[in-house]
């Protein structure tokens, strides 16, 4: 059955996600009130904005005072064009030579990662035509980016002599900013700063924080910052969270309905492998959730809210469905939080990566496309393509 506008909005299961586009944008207000004026805020919202929803988490954040995106891939650039977003898009990844024409159509900036890459762009460019570029600069994360002084100054040549080519920014990567040793940082900090003073002219803007370095390294600032995992309301590791110097609300919360509800006998079993058996005569809710939505079988064990109590998944979790040890009795369709908080108890993603031994980073990103995710602001519902039911 289709939920009610003034519920779910329009979609026919009993699992789905909200993201709090108010927190999105208070978190970005409080970041930049944490930043110099003058330095850009470059919202990342790549892979589907770490799955909260593309465009939405970036009209977000333009309205809060970003001033530019980045995304991974130029597939992800296009897919925010189509959905008008008309901000300046940097693409971080590496893209195709073959494709610029396409980039320089829709205004997308490209990343240029080593000299041989620029020169086959240029064979394949349009004339009286203007593809905007960053320079990546490899100081120590390995991926790509040029590695060289004098790499780095071919490049700049090859971009200064063609006047189809804008030279835009120049970034580099942090391999370790969300550790408070700093050595390995300091080490790729000197070594940018170094590969910048080399330049016959350095680029309008100079990036090189990701959210750590941002909010905990204020020489590492430059003109502008990439801001991801912060923006969504999580701390970039454990290590620097007691640290942060701005209080950060996270965005996603993750739940579903009680689809069946049942008594089991003492020695009943449940669930594949039949490797859970009840100890006693036990309360068991179903839930319509499971790995192919990203609430993998390693979650096995993890708890649920139900009823404001802590319930724990029990047996192993199905492709679409998992099962719950309930705290009592609670009528079918009774709301479960997976990740967010009911009554006096909260469940953080923080606590989910901790169960999956993983960070924070991954979880909003493998609950999968099949969870529909609808979007509160001004304490209202909003649809899938951000306009208020």
């Amino acid at each position: 059955m289709k939920f009610s506008l003034d519920e779910q909005g329009f979609f026919y299961r009993d699992t789905w996600a909200e993201v709090d586009l108010d927190r999105v944008r208070m978190n970005v207000k409080g970041i930049k009130s944490h930043l110099p004026e003058d330095v850009e805020f470059i919202a990342v919202v790549k892979a589907n904005a770490y799955g909260h929803g593309d465009s939405q988490v970036a009209e977000a954040a333009l309205e809060a005072g970003a001033s530019m995106l980045a995304v991974a891939f130029m597939d992800e650039a296009l897919a925010l064009r189509k959905k008008r977003i008309t901000a300046p898009i940097l693409v971080l990844g590496a893209s195709r030579p073959e494709d610029v024409n396409i980039a320089a159509e829709e205004g997308i900036i490209l990343t240029v990662f080593q000299e041989e890459w620029l020169a086959k762009a240029q064979d394949v460019l349009k004339k009286n035509t203007t593809l905007m570029l960053h320079i990546k600069i490899d100081t120590g994360m390995g991926r790509i980016g040029i590695r060289s002084i004098e790499e780095l100054k071919a490049v700049e040549r090859l971009i200064e002599e063609d006047e189809r080519l804008q030279l835009h920014g120049i970034y580099t990567h942090y391999a370790t900013a969300d550790e408070l040793d700093d050595t390995y940082f300091n080490k790729q900090l000197a070594l940018f700063r170094k590969m910048l003073s080399s330049m016959e002219k350095q680029p309008l803007v100079v990036h090189s924080s990701n959210s750590a370095a941002a909010l905990m390294h204020a020489d590492a600032q430059f003109n502008a910052v990439r801001v991801g995992i912060a923006m969504y309301g999580l701390a970039p590791s454990m290590e620097i969270q007691p640290e942060l110097p701005v209080d950060l609300q996270e965005a996603f919360t993750l739940y579903s309905r009680l689809v069946h509800v049942k008594k089991l006998d003492k020695g009943e079993k449940v669930s594949y492998g039949a490797t859970y058996e009840a100890p006693e005569e036990i309360w068991v809710g179903t839930l319509p959730i499971g790995y192919a939505d990203g609430w993998i079988r390693r979650l096995q064990g993890q708890e649920v809210l139900v009823d404001g109590k802590r319930s724990p998944i029990i047996g192993r979790i199905c492709m679409d469905q998992c099962m719950v040890k309930l705290p009592n009795e609670v009528p079918v369709g009774t709301i479960a939080t997976l990740i967010g908080s009911q009554g006096k108890e909260a469940i953080s993603i923080n606590e989910i990566a901790s169960k999956l031994e993983t960070i924070n980073y991954e979880v909003p990103c493998i609950i999968s496309s099949r969870v529909p995710r609808l979007y509160r602001q001004d304490g209202k519902v909003v649809d899938l393509n951000n306009s208020l039911l």
